[in-house]
């Protein structure tokens, strides 16, 4: 039984005119897309950004991944408590909330003095990023009728694809032209304008009856998600000597069982639970699930690769590396609403299937990224991830979301992005633990290869003396050191890419691997009867 919108007297002519005009539906799409644009866009900008970040702040990779691990922790955790927030003092009142959180916290992130600093700020857009999409997501799907959500999705995940194509393009320009800063400062305008909007257009709309707050289940899976990406954020960092097996590190997968288990018990046994994990027994939306943390898993664990890679490997300018990211949104814009009419009228998990393998697929040409890679190379695979972004997300969503009633709505679509960024906060941990394992890894192999006695060092060796000699001038002794230098960064600048392939190839198989449980979902499709559209499976 679905529990009727409660909205307040002095909203009443306001909402009878929203009721009347058929139009309202799509104006609260056009105002929801404006948050999701600016939540989106912020992390595509940072994206670009961390080769700058870590020249800036003199810090190395397992710092600087922080800055993006932090945001996603705290995301993901916010997320789950959106259902309560917005059932307890209404979606319109959440959403604004969310946005001027978001808001507050660009600004201050362009403030930041050092890379602690950046990454507490990065906590409160997080925090307010993780009411944006379950809470916008929500108000997209109580509007629209089940028949007509598939094509709603569709338009509402352009927002996101225009941002993963302008993001990165528009934080080069900032960042070439001024400074990493503006980066942050260019959320402002586009969150006062979304406060604004909301502000207008959307309708208050409240359940009429409100359930008590999880404090234990909240604080509990707060402990699981921190001390969990901690250990495997930390796991190999420079300052941690004693790698995995050391007591901090051992001492914070201990802290993240503890965590776990109580917030097991607690979701189980509470009476109004912070995630409603007895959703996950509707088979569709608990398979659908699982996709999405094996995606977010291999997806946005590698998303930061790119990025490091053409700007440290192939010396392009933050501007030429956002550059080559502007065809992946705009082919996954293009094909995302195609999907939602093909999810609502065929099988959805045809598109998404096929969106799946392509995705894997782009992953796994990666691989083959090297020094000397030519622009082709570096963009067929990003052509087809947008074009496999935009195929799978509406399909997915459909099938996820179709069983779900109309006043659980929150909490199954907090739930639904929750796992996917608790995969997006385990893969960048995990990816960047590997990229640093994987670079000492071949850093030893091609230092044992380079044999300082082989005729081909020797030969390599007296070529660039003599390139030295007649480039900086010097005695034979300083042009045999700079030989040796150029030598050893170029060792140096291999193993790196040589990580990053190994890092895609991981990715790739980790994508892939969700076509496994696709396969499981149960068909949607749409019957009439009685001259009424319903779904059934």
């Amino acid at each position: 039984m679905e529990i009727a919108p409660k909205t307040t007297s002095s909203n009443s002519q306001v909402s009878m005119l929203h009721q009347t005009h058929e139009f309202y539906k799509w104006l609260v799409l056009g105002n929801v897309m404006i948050g999701t644009f600016m939540a989106v866009l912020d992390a595509s900008i940072v994206n670009v950004a961390l080769p700058t970040l870590m020249a800036s702040f003199g810090v190395t990779v397992d710092k600087i991944e922080w800055v993006l691990t932090a945001y996603m922790l705290v995301l993901a955790v916010m997320l789950p408590t959106s259902g309560w927030m917005a059932d307890h003092f209404g979606y319109r009142r959440t959403y604004l909330l969310a946005l001027g959180l978001f808001t507050i916290g660009s600004f201050l992130c362009g403030m930041a003095w050092n890379e602690s600093a950046l990454v507490v700020f990065r906590v409160i857009q997080g925090a307010g990023a993780g009411f944006l999409m379950p809470v916008g997501m929500a108000i997209v799907m109580r509007e629209f009728p089940p028949e007509r959500r598939g094509i709603a999705l569709g338009f509402w995940s352009i927002a996101a694809a225009t941002s993963v194509s302008f993001g990165p393009l528009i934080g080069g320009f900032l960042i070439d032209n001024f400074s990493w800063h503006t980066i942050f400062y260019v959320n402002v305008p586009v969150g006062l304008v979304g406060f604004a909007a909301t502000a207008v257009i959307q309708r208050e709309y409240k359940t009429e009856h409100t359930r008590s707050f999880d404090f234990i289940g909240f604080v509990s899976m707060a402990v699981f998600l921190t001390f969990l990406l901690i250990a495997l954020a930390d796991g190999n960092a420079s300052w941690n000597t004693g790698g995995w097996t050391s007591t901090f590190i051992v001492t914070c997968f201990v802290l993240a069982g503890i965590g776990l288990i109580v917030f097991l018990l607690t979701e189980y046994n509470v009476e109004h639970p912070l995630i409603e994990l007895r959703l996950l027994k509707d088979f569709n939306f608990g398979m659908t699930n699982i996709v999405l943390f094996i995606f977010g898993l291999g997806m946005f664990g590698s998303t930061f690769l790119m990025p490091l890679y053409l700007q440290n490997s192939l010396n392009y300018t933050p501007f030429q590396a956002g550059l080559v990211f502007l065809p992946v949104g705009i082919l996954q814009a293009i094909t995302a609403p195609i999907s939602g009419y093909l999810s609502d009228k065929v099988d959805a998990r045809i598109p998404a299937g096929v969106g799946i393998v392509l995705l894997g697929a782009s992953m796994y040409l990666n691989y083959f990224l090297s020094l000397f890679s030519m622009h082709s190379q570096i963009m067929l695979p990003l052509y087809l991830r947008g074009f496999a972004m935009g195929m799978m997300f509406t399909p997915l969503s459909t099938l996820a979301l179709t069983n779900v009633s109309k006043h659980k709505m929150a909490q199954a679509s907090g739930l639904f992005n929750v796992i996917r960024q608790v995969g997006g906060s385990f893969g960048v941990a995990l990816f960047g633990t590997l990229l640093t394992r994987r670079v000492i890894f071949h850093s030893t192999t091609y230092g044992i290869a380079v044999n300082q006695y082989s005729p081909a060092f020797k030969k390599a060796l007296y070529n660039l003396e003599y390139f030295s000699q007649h480039a900086a001038g010097g005695s034979m002794y300083e042009c045999t050191v700079r030989a040796k230098a150029l030598i050893l960064n170029h060792v140096m600048q291999q193993s790196f890419v040589s990580a990053v392939d190994d890092d895609f190839l991981v990715a790739g198989a980790i994508t892939i691997a969700c076509i496994v449980p696709i396969l499981f979902l149960r068909r949607r499709r749409l019957l009439q009867n009685n001259g009424r559209t319903m779904a059934s499976t």
